[in-house]
């Protein structure tokens, strides 16, 4: 008598980081970290927490007519957060907080599509770690667990001190050292024995 094994669940890659491997080809992704906000069968959508722009905050938020309070927050840079909606804006913030258009990712994170979480921010009363992109990266079901498999991608549990903490020419490497990889090691094809 024959036993079916049990079918597995598909892994959810929600609050990890999506590591572009060194053979990524896609121009917007190549030495890219994604922080996964979202992940199911529907597919997942994710912001790039290491390509600044050339826009600041202080620049963002006159042009939304919102005046920065807190000015050394002005010099912040907003993100290429992904190739989807670069005219719309996204907060991964924390603490959560209480915003109009809010997704919790995992326990403490949050990311806001809706303006209430900047005008909170701009008064001085918004969260006290933010990272703020301009569009967003979008796969469809499937694709991502199709890119993982054809070696695009890493993938590590997320650390909120990576995006918010550790300076953006270094995020690279910190996410790669999560996973314990020096990424100079690294080549950029896969092998197969």
């Amino acid at each position: 008598m024959s036993s079916v094994p049990p079918a597995t669940a598909p892994t959810d890659f929600t609050n990890h980081f999506l590591v572009a491997m060194p053979g990524m080809t896609d121009s917007n992704f190549g030495g890219a970290v994604v922080f996964l906000a979202e992940h199911s069968a529907k597919g997942a959508l994710g912001l790039v927490i290491n390509r600044p722009m050339e826009l600041d905050l202080k620049s963002l938020f006159e042009r939304i007519d919102l005046k920065l309070e807190i000015a050394p927050l002005g010099t912040s840079p907003v993100y290429f957060g992904g190739p989807v909606q670069t005219d719309r804006g996204f907060v991964l913030h924390q603490p959560l907080g209480t915003w109009n258009s809010t997704v919790t990712v995992g326990d403490s994170l949050g990311l806001t599509s809706s303006k209430d979480v900047l005008e909170a921010v701009a008064s001085g009363v918004g969260p006290s770690r933010l990272l703020v992109t301009l569009g967003y990266a979008g796969w469809g079901p499937g694709q991502l667990e199709d890119e993982i498999a054809r070696n695009a991608w890493l993938t590590v549990k997320a650390d909120p001190d990576v995006i918010f903490e550790t300076p953006v020419a270094q995020r690279l490497s910190r996410a790669f050292g999560l996973l314990g990889i020096d990424p100079a090691f690294l080549s950029a094809s896969a092998g197969h024995a």
